[in-house]
């Protein structure tokens, strides 16, 4: 063999290795990737089950919820408009004793109690259940349970303080059935006072 073959072969020898050490590289880096991946995916996967199972157990939570307000609050309708019986019966009450008529019966008395047993019965029953008067006596008002209907202007208490309850409000545990209608005071305007000044002059 002459010496340029010689030179041809050891440089084709020299490409084949150099090609297949190449491609022994690319295909160990291809493995890699591919092992990289497959672990990649199983983060995925391990996300993907992580995110669902938190999904559940919100569900689950929110349907719990649903449920147990279901079981307290699903008498909430029929509790607001049995107040109005309350309501009814205490006006009751008011029109009897203002009734020049029904004052001079001997009767009204009896009358008058068993209304009165109705009432505490009816009051008793709510409590038992839950349903408790909103209290507004030297209270300040609150919009969360009180609606002012009214403003008294009175400068011996603080303005904001409840006057008068002229309907009761009512709570089923710890949600609003409706709100007291109350008056509510207010400081007297200096006009006013400049007024009444000027009348006891005169």
């Amino acid at each position: 063999m002459s010496e340029i073959n010689k030179e041809d072969n050891s440089k084709e020898n020299l490409k084949k290795g150099q090609e297949e050490a190449v491609d022994s590289k690319d295909q160990k880096a291809k493995e890699e990737v591919k092992e990289k991946t497959v672990e990649e995916k199983l983060e995925e996967s391990e996300e993907k089950l992580l995110r669902s199972l938190a999904e559940i157990e919100n569900q689950r939570r929110r349907f719990e919820k649903e449920i147990k307000d279901a079981f307290e609050f699903g008498s909430f309708n029929f509790a607001k408009e049995s107040l109005a019986i309350l309501d009814n019966l205490k006006r009751a009450k008011e029109a009897i004793k203002n009734d020049e008529k029904l004052k001079s019966n001997h009767d009204l008395d009896k009358f008058m109690d068993y209304i009165n047993i109705i009432e505490k019965d009816l009051i008793s029953i709510f409590e038992r259940n839950r349903i408790k008067k909103v209290d507004v006596e030297n209270r300040k008002f609150d919009p969360n349970f009180h609606q002012a209907m009214s403003e008294i202007e009175d400068n011996n208490t603080e303005p904001g303080t409840i006057l008068n309850e002229l309907q009761a409000g009512y709570m089923l545990a710890d949600r609003l059935l409706r709100p007291s209608l109350v008056s509510v005071s207010k400081k007297k305007s200096p006009k006013d006072e400049g007024n009444k000044d000027k009348k006891e002059v005169k």
